[in-house]
């Protein structure tokens, strides 16, 4: 069984292996990208509820309602854009965000192979942008061998070590980095 490595090739007849990456730096690309999304987010909110601050006056305490459901959902969907986009073949076929590529994992198709179209990209950074905790318990309670989150099982991606690349569109055994 041939490991493929960026340099490495499969003999023909033989199936194809692709490198699972580990929960752990998955955990650790996201959080690179939390900060990064978040820092963004925090700016651009410092800008747009500066008038709304001075209006309102000083004095007043507490927050509007309203204004922290507008903030949640505004965020949320920069999240979502953020991965769809990074994560999909839109942004150059890469299949990483910023923290995957700092931490060499990349999103990818079932095969281990390509990234994945912009649906594939959306319907798995839907999970990780609006049901992170409920996608990842779920993922955890019913994995599989390719350690899926829930929507990433209904978007047929993976998250592979980087040196995995081109593993063909035929069979691939899946191996977990350990």
């Amino acid at each position: 069984m041939a490991s493929l490595d960026s340099k490495d090739q499969h003999e023909p007849g033989q199936v194809p292996e692709v490198v699972l990456a580990r929960w752990g730096t998955r955990f650790w690309a996201w959080l690179v990208d939390f900060i990064i999304v978040t820092t963004a987010a925090e700016i651009l909110f410092a800008i747009a509820y500066s008038p709304l601050a001075f209006l309102q006056g000083a004095g007043e305490e507490g927050v509007n309602p309203a204004l922290g459901a507008a903030r949640y959902a505004v965020q949320s969907l920069m999240f979502f854009a953020y991965w769809t986009y990074f994560e999909s073949a839109a942004a150059g076929a890469t299949g990483q965000s910023i923290g995957k590529k700092l931490l060499k994992i990349k999103t990818t198709d079932l095969s281990g192979s390509k990234a994945p179209d912009v649906k594939s990209a959306a319907i798995q950074s839907f999970g990780k942008a609006f049901l992170l905790p409920i996608d990842v318990l779920l993922g955890w309670i019913f994995t599989n061998d390719k350690r899926q989150r829930l929507l990433s099982r209904a978007a047929n991606t993976i998250v592979v070590k980087v040196p995995a690349e081109d593993a063909g569109t035929g069979n691939v055994r899946y191996r977990k980095d350990k």
